[in-house]
Protein backbone atom coordinates (compact mmCIF):
# COMPACT_ATOMS: atom_id res chain seq x y z
CA UNK A 1 0.00 0.00 0.00
CA UNK A 2 0.66 3.99 -0.50
CA UNK A 3 1.81 4.27 3.01
CA UNK A 4 3.93 1.04 4.34
CA UNK A 5 6.93 1.26 6.31
CA UNK A 6 5.95 4.46 7.75
CA UNK A 7 5.31 5.19 11.40
CA UNK A 8 3.25 7.58 12.98
CA UNK A 9 2.94 8.05 16.22
CA UNK A 10 -0.75 9.48 17.02
CA UNK A 11 -0.89 11.78 20.59
CA UNK A 12 -4.55 12.85 19.53
CA UNK A 13 -7.92 12.43 21.06
CA UNK A 14 -11.46 12.75 19.72
CA UNK A 15 -11.95 13.85 15.94
CA UNK A 16 -9.28 15.79 14.21
CA UNK A 17 -6.32 13.78 14.52
CA UNK A 18 -7.96 10.09 14.80
CA UNK A 19 -9.45 10.74 11.44
CA UNK A 20 -6.07 12.09 9.73
CA UNK A 21 -3.74 9.06 11.33
CA UNK A 22 -6.42 6.12 10.63
CA UNK A 23 -6.68 7.40 7.02
CA UNK A 24 -2.60 6.37 6.85
CA UNK A 25 -3.72 3.29 8.47
CA UNK A 26 -6.00 2.05 6.12
CA UNK A 27 -3.20 2.51 3.63
CA UNK A 28 -0.41 0.58 5.06
CA UNK A 29 1.23 3.55 8.01
CA UNK A 30 2.11 1.42 11.39
CA UNK A 31 0.03 3.83 13.66
CA UNK A 32 0.67 3.84 17.14
CA UNK A 33 -1.91 5.91 19.21
CA UNK A 34 -0.54 7.13 22.54
CA UNK A 35 -3.23 6.99 25.73
CA UNK A 36 -3.07 7.89 29.09
CA UNK A 37 -4.88 5.09 31.25
CA UNK A 38 -6.02 7.35 34.10
CA UNK A 39 -7.58 9.35 30.87
CA UNK A 40 -7.97 7.63 28.16
CA UNK A 41 -9.21 8.37 24.06
CA UNK A 42 -12.66 9.87 25.19
CA UNK A 43 -14.60 7.91 22.28
CA UNK A 44 -13.91 4.48 23.89
CA UNK A 45 -17.20 6.00 26.38
CA UNK A 46 -20.63 4.60 25.64
CA UNK A 47 -21.43 7.89 28.09
CA UNK A 48 -20.54 10.41 25.63
CA UNK A 49 -20.68 8.23 22.73
CA UNK A 50 -23.74 5.84 23.68
CA UNK A 51 -24.23 3.87 20.68
CA UNK A 52 -22.29 0.85 19.11
CA UNK A 53 -21.89 -2.25 18.01
CA UNK A 54 -19.89 -5.35 18.67
CA UNK A 55 -19.30 -3.80 22.63
CA UNK A 56 -17.77 -0.41 21.25
CA UNK A 57 -18.91 3.08 20.06
CA UNK A 58 -19.13 4.06 16.65
CA UNK A 59 -17.25 6.60 17.48
CA UNK A 60 -14.04 4.67 18.59
CA UNK A 61 -14.70 1.82 15.62
CA UNK A 62 -14.47 4.40 12.98
CA UNK A 63 -11.81 6.55 13.89
CA UNK A 64 -9.53 3.83 15.49
CA UNK A 65 -9.13 1.11 13.46
CA UNK A 66 -5.89 -0.18 12.68
CA UNK A 67 -3.73 1.28 15.00
CA UNK A 68 -1.57 -0.07 17.95
CA UNK A 69 -2.25 1.30 21.57
CA UNK A 70 0.95 1.85 24.18
CA UNK A 71 -0.23 3.22 27.36
CA UNK A 72 2.09 6.39 28.57
CA UNK A 73 1.71 8.71 31.41
CA UNK A 74 3.44 11.91 29.74
CA UNK A 75 3.18 13.59 33.61
CA UNK A 76 5.70 11.68 34.73
CA UNK A 77 9.60 11.34 33.76
CA UNK A 78 9.22 7.48 33.08
CA UNK A 79 6.46 7.74 30.64
CA UNK A 80 8.21 11.17 28.96
CA UNK A 81 11.19 9.12 28.38
CA UNK A 82 9.80 6.50 26.86
CA UNK A 83 7.84 8.97 24.41
CA UNK A 84 11.18 10.40 23.67
CA UNK A 85 12.90 7.13 22.75
CA UNK A 86 9.53 5.82 21.03
CA UNK A 87 10.10 9.19 18.83
CA UNK A 88 13.25 8.44 17.59
CA UNK A 89 12.22 5.76 15.49
CA UNK A 90 9.34 7.29 13.84
CA UNK A 91 8.61 9.37 11.35
CA UNK A 92 5.40 11.42 12.07
CA UNK A 93 4.26 12.71 15.23
CA UNK A 94 0.62 14.17 15.45
CA UNK A 95 -0.89 16.10 18.59
CA UNK A 96 -3.88 17.84 19.44
CA UNK A 97 -2.83 19.42 23.04
CA UNK A 98 -3.85 23.03 22.89
CA UNK A 99 -0.92 25.36 22.40
CA UNK A 100 2.24 25.39 24.64
CA UNK A 101 1.30 22.11 26.44
CA UNK A 102 3.69 19.85 24.07
CA UNK A 103 6.52 22.46 25.57
CA UNK A 104 5.33 22.54 28.21
CA UNK A 105 6.14 18.88 28.54
CA UNK A 106 9.03 18.60 26.68
CA UNK A 107 7.88 16.80 23.83
CA UNK A 108 7.19 19.55 21.61
CA UNK A 109 9.11 19.74 17.87
CA UNK A 110 12.02 21.31 19.07
CA UNK A 111 12.32 19.01 22.00
CA UNK A 112 11.85 15.78 19.63
CA UNK A 113 13.54 17.06 16.30
CA UNK A 114 16.90 17.34 17.89
CA UNK A 115 17.46 13.67 18.32
CA UNK A 116 15.51 12.58 15.00
CA UNK A 117 16.14 15.87 12.51
CA UNK A 118 14.01 13.91 9.85
CA UNK A 119 10.65 14.07 12.11
CA UNK A 120 7.47 15.46 10.82
CA UNK A 121 5.36 17.45 13.45
CA UNK A 122 2.06 17.96 13.03
CA UNK A 123 -0.41 20.39 15.84
CA UNK A 124 -3.77 20.34 14.89
CA UNK A 125 -5.10 22.90 17.24
CA UNK A 126 -8.46 25.39 17.36
CA UNK A 127 -6.99 28.37 16.21
CA UNK A 128 -3.37 27.87 15.66
CA UNK A 129 -0.39 28.05 17.69
CA UNK A 130 0.32 31.83 17.56
CA UNK A 131 -2.14 34.93 16.99
CA UNK A 132 -4.08 36.53 19.62
CA UNK A 133 -6.87 33.86 20.20
CA UNK A 134 -4.12 30.77 20.42
CA UNK A 135 -5.23 29.83 23.74
CA UNK A 136 -9.15 30.04 23.48
CA UNK A 137 -10.80 26.76 24.40
CA UNK A 138 -12.93 25.63 21.23
CA UNK A 139 -14.24 22.33 19.61
CA UNK A 140 -16.30 21.93 16.08
CA UNK A 141 -19.26 24.46 16.72
CA UNK A 142 -17.03 27.24 18.20
CA UNK A 143 -13.94 27.39 15.78
CA UNK A 144 -17.58 27.19 12.74
CA UNK A 145 -19.16 29.79 14.56
CA UNK A 146 -15.91 31.77 14.77
CA UNK A 147 -15.59 31.86 11.24
CA UNK A 148 -18.49 33.05 10.55
CA UNK A 149 -19.73 29.89 9.06
CA UNK A 150 -23.16 29.18 11.57
CA UNK A 151 -24.51 32.69 10.54
CA UNK A 152 -25.12 31.97 6.89
CA UNK A 153 -26.92 28.75 8.14
CA UNK A 154 -29.88 31.39 8.63
CA UNK A 155 -32.81 31.26 6.19
CA UNK A 156 -32.21 33.70 2.85
CA UNK A 157 -34.90 35.71 4.87
CA UNK A 158 -32.75 36.51 7.77
CA UNK A 159 -35.15 35.30 10.33
CA UNK A 160 -34.10 31.78 11.82
CA UNK A 161 -31.71 31.46 14.11
CA UNK A 162 -28.61 29.76 13.31
CA UNK A 163 -28.43 26.32 12.94
CA UNK A 164 -25.89 23.83 14.20
CA UNK A 165 -24.71 21.63 11.26
CA UNK A 166 -24.06 18.57 12.71
CA UNK A 167 -21.34 17.32 10.57
CA UNK A 168 -18.10 18.43 12.16
CA UNK A 169 -16.64 20.24 9.66
CA UNK A 170 -13.64 22.08 11.22
CA UNK A 171 -13.10 18.36 12.60
CA UNK A 172 -12.60 17.05 9.36
CA UNK A 173 -11.43 19.84 6.84
CA UNK A 174 -8.45 20.12 9.86
CA UNK A 175 -7.75 16.45 9.40
CA UNK A 176 -7.82 16.47 5.45
CA UNK A 177 -5.37 19.14 5.70
CA UNK A 178 -2.99 17.55 8.27
CA UNK A 179 -2.87 14.63 6.15
CA UNK A 180 -1.91 16.73 2.98
CA UNK A 181 0.83 18.64 5.01
CA UNK A 182 2.37 15.84 6.89
CA UNK A 183 2.26 14.12 2.85
CA UNK A 184 3.76 17.24 1.84
CA UNK A 185 6.01 16.96 4.22
CA UNK A 186 7.31 13.82 3.68
CA UNK A 187 7.71 14.20 0.17
CA UNK A 188 10.09 17.35 0.74
CA UNK A 189 11.93 15.08 3.09
CA UNK A 190 12.70 12.29 0.12
CA UNK A 191 14.67 15.46 -1.23
CA UNK A 192 16.20 17.28 2.06
CA UNK A 193 16.42 14.80 5.03
CA UNK A 194 15.03 17.05 6.77
CA UNK A 195 11.88 17.26 9.02
CA UNK A 196 9.12 20.25 9.51
CA UNK A 197 6.55 21.45 11.96
CA UNK A 198 3.03 21.83 10.54
CA UNK A 199 0.98 24.12 12.27
CA UNK A 200 -3.12 22.97 11.75
CA UNK A 201 -5.94 25.49 12.62
CA UNK A 202 -9.38 24.09 12.76
CA UNK A 203 -10.91 27.71 12.65
CA UNK A 204 -8.46 28.49 9.59
CA UNK A 205 -8.76 25.39 7.54
CA UNK A 206 -12.62 26.49 7.80
CA UNK A 207 -11.65 29.83 6.51
CA UNK A 208 -9.73 28.56 3.71
CA UNK A 209 -13.21 26.63 2.71
CA UNK A 210 -14.68 29.82 1.80
CA UNK A 211 -13.94 31.27 -1.35
CA UNK A 212 -17.42 30.66 -2.94
CA UNK A 213 -19.41 33.49 -0.25
CA UNK A 214 -16.57 35.96 0.31
CA UNK A 215 -17.31 37.76 -2.32
CA UNK A 216 -19.82 40.56 -0.76
CA UNK A 217 -16.53 40.89 1.78
CA UNK A 218 -14.06 41.22 0.03
CA UNK A 219 -14.83 42.58 -3.11
CA UNK A 220 -17.79 45.14 -0.89
CA UNK A 221 -16.68 45.38 2.42
CA UNK A 222 -19.75 43.73 3.71
CA UNK A 223 -21.43 41.14 5.29
CA UNK A 224 -23.86 39.13 2.82
CA UNK A 225 -27.25 39.86 2.24
CA UNK A 226 -28.87 36.47 1.51
CA UNK A 227 -31.80 36.64 -0.68
CA UNK A 228 -29.20 38.32 -3.32
CA UNK A 229 -26.49 35.36 -2.67
CA UNK A 230 -25.84 32.60 -4.74
CA UNK A 231 -25.46 30.20 -2.07
CA UNK A 232 -27.67 31.71 0.70
CA UNK A 233 -30.90 31.76 -1.36
CA UNK A 234 -30.68 33.94 -3.42
CA UNK A 235 -30.02 31.51 -6.63
CA UNK A 236 -33.62 29.68 -7.78
CA UNK A 237 -31.25 26.86 -9.02
CA UNK A 238 -29.33 26.49 -5.69
CA UNK A 239 -32.22 26.17 -3.16
CA UNK A 240 -34.04 24.12 -1.15
CA UNK A 241 -37.79 23.46 -2.07
CA UNK A 242 -40.85 22.01 0.30
CA UNK A 243 -42.45 19.16 -1.27
CA UNK A 244 -46.19 18.42 -1.06
CA UNK A 245 -45.92 15.52 1.94
CA UNK A 246 -43.24 17.91 4.00
CA UNK A 247 -40.48 16.59 2.51
CA UNK A 248 -37.97 18.63 0.01
CA UNK A 249 -35.90 18.42 -2.56
CA UNK A 250 -32.41 20.49 -3.19
CA UNK A 251 -31.29 21.87 -6.73
CA UNK A 252 -27.76 22.36 -6.91
CA UNK A 253 -26.62 24.07 -10.53
CA UNK A 254 -27.28 26.85 -12.36
CA UNK A 255 -25.22 25.67 -15.74
CA UNK A 256 -28.37 27.35 -18.77
CA UNK A 257 -28.46 22.84 -19.43
CA UNK A 258 -29.76 22.28 -16.21
CA UNK A 259 -31.75 25.55 -16.40
CA UNK A 260 -33.39 24.55 -19.39
CA UNK A 261 -34.13 21.16 -18.54
CA UNK A 262 -36.11 22.49 -15.36
CA UNK A 263 -37.97 24.98 -16.59
CA UNK A 264 -38.67 23.62 -20.30
CA UNK A 265 -40.09 20.44 -18.03
CA UNK A 266 -42.31 22.20 -16.36
CA UNK A 267 -43.59 24.37 -19.37
CA UNK A 268 -42.18 27.67 -17.95
CA UNK A 269 -39.65 28.37 -20.17
CA UNK A 270 -40.41 32.61 -19.49
CA UNK A 271 -38.15 31.87 -16.60
CA UNK A 272 -34.98 30.92 -18.39
CA UNK A 273 -33.35 34.10 -19.15
CA UNK A 274 -33.76 35.62 -15.39
CA UNK A 275 -32.54 32.39 -13.64
CA UNK A 276 -29.32 32.01 -15.62
CA UNK A 277 -28.06 35.94 -14.55
CA UNK A 278 -26.77 37.01 -11.26
CA UNK A 279 -28.41 36.00 -8.01
CA UNK A 280 -30.81 37.97 -6.49
CA UNK A 281 -33.87 39.91 -7.05
CA UNK A 282 -34.18 38.31 -10.51
CA UNK A 283 -34.77 35.32 -9.24
CA UNK A 284 -37.14 36.06 -6.79
CA UNK A 285 -39.99 35.16 -9.06
CA UNK A 286 -38.93 32.02 -10.46
CA UNK A 287 -37.55 31.17 -6.61
CA UNK A 288 -41.42 31.26 -5.83
CA UNK A 289 -42.86 29.79 -8.62
CA UNK A 290 -40.78 26.80 -7.54
CA UNK A 291 -41.73 27.18 -4.04
CA UNK A 292 -45.58 26.74 -5.13
CA UNK A 293 -44.67 24.26 -7.62
CA UNK A 294 -42.87 21.83 -5.69
CA UNK A 295 -45.45 21.66 -3.24
CA UNK A 296 -48.39 20.75 -5.54
CA UNK A 297 -46.66 16.57 -5.91
CA UNK A 298 -44.77 14.34 -3.26
CA UNK A 299 -41.31 13.56 -2.90
CA UNK A 300 -41.84 10.38 -4.80
CA UNK A 301 -43.67 11.75 -7.52
CA UNK A 302 -41.00 14.72 -7.99
CA UNK A 303 -38.20 11.73 -7.81
CA UNK A 304 -40.08 10.07 -10.78
CA UNK A 305 -40.54 13.26 -12.96
CA UNK A 306 -36.89 13.85 -12.38
CA UNK A 307 -36.02 10.80 -13.54
CA UNK A 308 -34.20 10.97 -16.75
CA UNK A 309 -33.91 14.63 -17.06
CA UNK A 310 -30.53 16.53 -16.75
CA UNK A 311 -30.89 18.27 -13.85
CA UNK A 312 -28.40 18.84 -10.52
CA UNK A 313 -30.85 17.68 -8.34
CA UNK A 314 -31.10 15.41 -5.04
CA UNK A 315 -34.42 14.92 -2.62
CA UNK A 316 -33.19 15.60 0.88
CA UNK A 317 -32.76 12.18 2.11
CA UNK A 318 -32.03 10.63 6.05
CA UNK A 319 -29.21 9.92 7.21
CA UNK A 320 -30.16 6.49 7.39
CA UNK A 321 -30.92 6.81 4.12
CA UNK A 322 -28.06 7.86 2.60
CA UNK A 323 -25.98 5.07 3.93
CA UNK A 324 -28.65 2.39 2.98
CA UNK A 325 -28.33 3.66 -0.69
CA UNK A 326 -27.18 1.34 -3.91
CA UNK A 327 -24.00 3.82 -4.61
CA UNK A 328 -22.41 3.92 -0.87
CA UNK A 329 -22.66 0.31 -1.28
CA UNK A 330 -21.10 0.01 -4.62
CA UNK A 331 -18.72 2.34 -3.97
CA UNK A 332 -17.80 0.32 -0.56
CA UNK A 333 -18.15 3.20 1.81
CA UNK A 334 -20.30 1.34 3.90
CA UNK A 335 -18.06 -1.60 4.92
CA UNK A 336 -18.78 -4.34 7.52
CA UNK A 337 -16.02 -6.84 9.15
CA UNK A 338 -16.64 -10.59 9.52
CA UNK A 339 -18.55 -9.84 13.07
CA UNK A 340 -21.03 -7.76 11.71
CA UNK A 341 -19.91 -4.61 13.01
CA UNK A 342 -20.25 -1.54 10.19
CA UNK A 343 -17.39 0.56 9.17
CA UNK A 344 -16.95 4.18 7.13
CA UNK A 345 -14.91 3.34 4.40
CA UNK A 346 -12.29 5.18 2.93
CA UNK A 347 -12.81 8.17 0.50
CA UNK A 348 -9.26 7.74 -1.05
CA UNK A 349 -9.52 5.05 -3.60
CA UNK A 350 -6.59 4.46 -5.54
CA UNK A 351 -6.50 1.61 -8.44
CA UNK A 352 -3.64 0.10 -7.63
CA UNK A 353 -1.87 -0.71 -3.83
CA UNK A 354 -6.09 0.67 -2.91
CA UNK A 355 -6.22 0.84 0.97
CA UNK A 356 -6.87 -2.87 3.01
CA UNK A 357 -8.89 -1.86 6.08
CA UNK A 358 -7.84 -3.30 9.35
CA UNK A 359 -11.11 -3.70 11.43
CA UNK A 360 -8.89 -4.45 14.48
CA UNK A 361 -9.35 -2.24 17.38
CA UNK A 362 -6.57 -1.30 20.27
CA UNK A 363 -7.31 -1.72 24.09
CA UNK A 364 -6.36 0.55 25.77
CA UNK A 365 -2.07 -0.21 26.14
CA UNK A 366 -2.43 -3.56 25.01
CA UNK A 367 0.99 -3.52 22.83
CA UNK A 368 2.74 -1.32 25.58
CA UNK A 369 5.41 -4.05 26.58
CA UNK A 370 5.71 -5.27 23.04
CA UNK A 371 6.67 -1.59 21.88
CA UNK A 372 8.90 -0.71 24.50
CA UNK A 373 10.62 -4.13 24.37
CA UNK A 374 11.45 -2.98 20.88
CA UNK A 375 12.97 0.58 22.12
CA UNK A 376 16.43 1.17 22.73
CA UNK A 377 15.64 1.21 26.85
CA UNK A 378 17.59 -0.62 29.53
CA UNK A 379 15.07 -3.11 31.19
CA UNK A 380 15.47 -0.90 34.70
CA UNK A 381 14.07 1.84 32.59
CA UNK A 382 11.19 -0.58 30.69
CA UNK A 383 10.07 -1.95 34.67
CA UNK A 384 10.04 2.08 35.86
CA UNK A 385 7.81 3.26 32.80
CA UNK A 386 5.10 0.00 33.43
CA UNK A 387 5.31 0.64 37.09
CA UNK A 388 4.81 4.68 36.36
CA UNK A 389 1.00 3.46 34.78
CA UNK A 390 0.33 1.45 38.22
Amino acid sequence: MKLDGLTVLDLSLFLPGPAATQLMADHGARVIKVENPRAPEPTRSADAFPWQQGGETVMFRNTQRGKESIALDLKTEAGKAALLALTREVDVVLEAFRPGVAERLGIDYASLSASNPGLIYCSISAFGQTGPWRNRPAHDTVTVAAAGILDVTRSPEGESAPAIIGVPIADMLSAYLALSGILMALHRRNTTGQGDFIDISMFESVLAASPNILGPVFGGNQPPERRKERTHGGNAMLNIYETADKQYIALGGGEHKFVDALFNGLERPEFIGSVTGPAGEGHWPAIEFLRDTFRTRSRSQWEQWFAGRDICWSPVVSLKEAWESEHVQARAMRWRDDAGNDHIGTPLKFASEPAKIDATLPKIGEDTVDILNKLDLTPAQRKEILESLK
